[in-house]
């Protein structure tokens, strides 16, 4: 008998108190999905609150906390930084929500936990040492002999990784997809090659010791639903209610093993509710395939406190799914219109700072919110044949010092000064730490420096060996990661990087070893700037100008975020009905035809059309009070110039930026 909720009045009071500002309510759409916990969907506009309304649902059922039967609540969203924002807001309210029987995290961490590990021990009678994809294709890369690695990258070109790390084992001695286990075929190269042997043997070395890549985890979750099918209803039985945000950024993987497991057609006795937007799905690999099937009941949040009116009546124009009962609401109380500023390749460098002349000319410098340029396609690689065409634009194009990377945490970097440059900013010093210790772990493995059971180290085993080997050693690497550490925040990146290179040849002889294979790492300085216009090279991401500072980056990295203005730069993507939003899309501009009408009348380009749908409709609804759409003037002309003037505000670009 599935556990019965009774939401009281006195519930969303309490809810109300601790998430909404003082004499704010939730509105009936809100309630009603707070009330509600059969299995349903939740479809929210951009800026409707849909992670608040779920939050007030958690911290609601913490008072109801713990169940009579012994169950819990699985909440599972897509990224950390969700995960991050339901933890910052809620648990110090909800003890009981954060501790066993619950789970909260990223679905990746839920497969890993119950499903991917267990089976892995069933395999090998031990943990993986690792389940990251960046540290298994560091590790793939080292295996593969030089040959093997150039004739794949030869054959395969830009698609090497992802084919690459979308390869498993079969137990036929078989390299098969991940997914679908159907046999890899890898163009020009047979089974019975080198190179095939040799990536097998790679591929199969990394499993039997236990580095497994983000796919591999979902191989073995599937195998272990396959070989033990009661462990499906076992969690059934542990969850009782599923909440999952953002589910329109999960991959195909990801969709069926939640649906196999907890809804179960239907069958299941737990209640799944999946919680997100179709019209955002921009991060899953699938991209214009609708994965996301509607439940049978589907609720709304229609309203969004983010968008003003002028905004919303634009956005909903781009939305791919808008059935009778989809509408945008506009309740932020603004009136500025939409811009559209026309642009010609002499004046490409004014429009960023024709956009922050707009922003302070409508009082928006001073704002909290963000400010930032977006755009769907950045870099160009290393096309130069793409980049000096002049009828193709990127980020870059726009803003020529733009670099994809600069300043983004990672795990894994290719140097070492890289390490001590990106790290996440806290107001502690275990980030920089932590990037230091990893930084120390890539040089054991790239020296193949690994434990006595032939496993790479990690940070705890790392250090616990230091220790136990000499503690006056384990002593002074404390020390040394204290003073780096401060000495990074005090901006001596350049003296620290030194130190460190000065210090590896005593680490690594706590190893037996001297610095070799890992000698371009230490020292490789990927971040120099050549010497010649060193002023204009300097990479940054923002544009500053009279105290007033934008980001520029691309629409991925904005989705979820709320910014005050939002300048949207169109890209070239591919080719087919046209290259850029403005061609593609040129009917939802006019505000004359949904997306599904422009689809059916050019077939050929469906996956682009939908595409850039979902793009710009991320895009251009990120702000509250200005959104800019940057389009080049002979698209304009060609296909916008009856554009509706009540709608958009068209400012032409001149080549003076006064």
């Amino acid at each position: 008998m599935p556990q019965v909720i009774d939401i009281t009045d006195d519930d969303i009071r309490y809810a109300e108190k601790i998430l909404l500002p003082s004499g704010k309510e939730f509105d009936d759409e809100r309630i009603a999905f707070i009330r509600d916990f059969r299995a349903i969907d939740l479809q929210a506009v951009p800026g409707s609150g849909k992670t608040t309304a779920l939050l007030a649902k958690l911290i609601i059922l913490e008072r109801k906390l713990p169940f009579a039967d012994g169950t819990g609540i699985l909440v599972l969203s897509h990224t950390n930084a969700a995960i991050d924002e339901i933890k910052e807001k809620i648990q110090k309210h909800c003890p009981k929500l954060f501790s066993y029987p619950n789970f909260i995290g990223t679905i990746q961490s839920f497969v890993d936990q119950f499903l991917a590990i267990p089976m892995y021990i069933q395999w090998k009678r031990k943990k993986p040492v690792r389940i990251d994809s960046e540290i298994f294709w560091e590790s793939l890369q080292n295996k593969l002999p030089y040959g093997t690695r150039l004739a794949l990258e030869k054959r395969l070109g830009n698609k090497f990784k992802n084919f690459i790390e979308e390869l498993t084992i079969a137990q036929n001695n078989e390299l098969v997809h991940f997914d679908t286990f159907s046999v890899i075929t890898i163009p020009k190269i047979g089974k019975h090659t080198d190179t095939h042997k040799n990536l097998y043997s790679a591929k199969k070395d990394l499993l039997d010791r236990g580095i497994l890549n983000y796919n591999d985890a979902y191989t073995f979750a599937n195998s272990y639903l396959k070989k033990y099918p009661n462990i499906k209803t076992l969690l059934q039985k542990r969850f009782s209610f599923i909440f999952v945000d953002e589910m329109q950024d999960m991959d195909t993987h990801q969709y069926n093993l939640l649906e196999n497991i907890f809804y179960d057609n239907g069958n299941s006795i737990s209640k799944i509710q999946r919680i997100g937007d179709k019209n955002q799905a921009i991060y899953n690999s699938v991209k214009a395939i609708d994965i996301w099937q509607d439940r049978a009941v589907v609720l709304r949040l229609n309203g969004s406190q983010r968008l003003s009116k002028p905004i919303a009546n634009v956005v909903k124009k781009f939305a791919l799914y808008s059935d009778a009962n989809f509408d945008i609401v506009g309740r932020n109380e603004c009136t500025i219109k939409p811009h559209i500023l026309v642009f010609e390749n002499s004046n490409i460098e004014n429009i960023i700072p024709c956009f922050a002349q707009i922003v302070r000319e409508n009082n928006l410098g001073n704002s909290e919110k963000p400010i930032k340029v977006v755009c769907w396609n950045t870099e160009w690689k290393e096309d130069e044949k793409s980049r000096n065409d002049v009828t193709k634009h990127r980020l870059e194009d726009y803003h020529r010092t733009f670099k994809k990377d600069k300043g983004k945490p990672k795990l894994d970097y290719d140097n070492l000064k890289s390490y001590l440059l990106y790290f996440e900013k806290k107001q502690t010093l275990e980030p920089i730490r932590k990037n230091i210790l990893n930084a120390f772990l890539k040089i054991l493995r790239l020296e193949n420096v690994n434990t006595k059971d032939d496993r790479p180290f990690t940070k705890k085993k790392m250090i616990d060996f230091i220790k136990e080997k000499d503690v006056k050693k384990y002593d002074e690497l404390n020390l040394n990661l204290y003073n780096w550490s401060i000495g990074i925040i005090q901006e001596k990146t350049s003296e620290v990087w030194d130190e460190i290179k000065a210090y590896v040849p005593s680490f690594l002889s706590m190893f037996d070893k001297v610095i070799s294979l890992s000698s371009d790492f230490i020292n490789a300085d990927n971040t120099e700037i050549r010497s010649e216009n060193i002023e204009i090279l300097t990479p940054t991401n923002h544009y500053k100008e009279n105290g007033l500072e934008i980001e520029i980056t691309s629409v991925h990295a904005v989705k979820g975020q709320t910014h005050c203005a939002t300048l949207y730069l169109e890209s070239c993507y591919k080719r087919g009905y046209g290259k850029y939003e403005s061609e593609r899309l040129r009917n939802q501009f006019m505000g004359k035809q949904t997306i599904s009408e422009t689809i059916a009348s050019v077939s050929n380009s469906y996956d682009l059309i939908k595409q850039s749908a979902k793009m710009a409709y991320v895009g251009f609804s990120r702000p509250t009070d200005l959104l800019c759409i940057a389009i080049h003037k002979d698209r304009f002309n060609s296909f916008l110039n009856e554009i509706d003037k009540d709608v958009w505000k068209i400012i032409e670009l001149t080549n003076n930026r006064e």
